[in-house]
């Protein structure tokens, strides 16, 4: 099949600009103009999907650079590194987002105790 950079965007679920920012980074290749408008293939729409796959479970594009690499080397070692080492960012990522919304709920608690005085949710935002 063959997609004008459009339609390779609708069918991604992504906007045309984004497939042009994936190809500077080097992720997607920017074919051949062929009367004047460049064709994609079905090759760009997996590496695409792939590519926001990728990006859902967390992989930043650096990362999904070098996962696009290791797809064709069948280095499965390099793989479950790098998948390691996101689950550690986003472990960390949880720890942090708890603790945020451990110490809203507090100050959530405070504001209500209490009509009096300036809202402490109001208060910490301002320290």
């Amino acid at each position: 099949m063959s997609f004008t950079i459009g339609k390779l965007a609708a069918a991604g679920g992504v906007g045309v600009e984004t497939i042009r920012y994936y190809q500077r980074r080097g992720l997607i290749g920017t074919p051949a103009r062929s009367g004047g408008i460049r064709r994609y293939d079905d090759n760009d729409l997996r590496r695409l999907k792939f590519i926001r796959a990728a990006q859902a479970a967390g992989f930043t594009l650096d990362e999904i650079s070098e996962l696009l690499v290791l797809e064709e080397s069948d280095d499965r070692a390099r793989v479950r590194t790098l998948a390691r080492q996101r689950i550690a960012a986003l472990d960390e990522k949880i720890a942090q987002m708890s603790e945020a919304r451990a110490a809203l709920a507090r100050l959530a608690d405070q504001c209500a105790a209490s009509d009096k005085g300036p809202c402490p949710i109001l208060a910490a935002f301002e320290q």
